[in-house]
This record gives C-alpha cells, sequence and structure tokens, in this order.
C-alpha cells in the first residue's frame, strides 16, 4: 500500500525559508521520481518541482534560483527547500509519488 505523508508547512514571513519533507513508502522509492506540487486558493494545483530517480531536477520558473528539490533514498524522503519566500507561495503544497499518489498536503503561509 503506498503511503505519502507530507510534513514541515506553516506561517513564515516573507524572505523567510522553510524546508518540507515528505516520506513514501510501498513502492521502491529509488526507482521513481518524486514531484511537489502546490494549490493556491481558488487556483489549480500546479507543478513546483520534480527530481528523477538519477537525481536531476525541473523546477517551475516561479521558483527557480529559490527552491530546491533533493531526495535521501535511504530514508524514502524527499524535501523542498524553498528560501526567499514571497507572499505568492501561499498554498497547500503536495507531494506526488509512484505515479498518481498524492499525500494530504501541507500547508504554507507566507505573510507579515
Amino acid at each position: 500500500q503506498v503511503q505519502v505523508v507530507e510534513s514541515g508547512g506553516g506561517l513564515v514571513q516573507p524572505g523567510g525559508s522553510l524546508r518540507l519533507s515528505c516520506a513514501a513508502s510501498g513502492f521502491i522509492f529509488s526507482r521513481y521520481a518524486m514531484s511537489w506540487y502546490r494549490q493556491a486558493p481558488g487556483k489549480q494545483r500546479e507543478l513546483v518541482a520534480t527530481i528523477n530517480s538519477g537525481g536531476i531536477t525541473n523546477y517551475a520558473d516561479s521558483v527557480k534560483g529559490r527552491f530546491t528539490i533533493s531526495r535521501d533514498n535511504a530514508k524514502n524522503t524527499v524535501y523542498l527547500q524553498m528560501n526567499s519566500l514571497k507572499p505568492e507561495d501561499t498554498a497547500v503544497y503536495y507531494c506526488r509519488a509512484y505515479g498518481n499518489y498524492f499525500g494530504q498536503g501541507t500547508q504554507v503561509t507566507i505573510s507579515s
């Protein structure tokens, strides 16, 4: 049974940082790409970042240079380091694993 659990969200002031974690289980983690998505109120879910099994990463233009996705295959965990956060980064952040499994999401709010 595939399980995906996000954590690490919170309330941060503009310019601050957060690190999100996504723990996954139920499949051979190291063999699959992992992605972070986000959904702001009233908007569609959008892809933020992806890391493939070989460690190659891709980012949405809106987060390039500010966010870093990484993975620890020994811990079956993927991370999203978010720096220089902006109010428009406010959203529920979701982890996608093993094709189309999403977790419950973690709320990120950027506000002064």
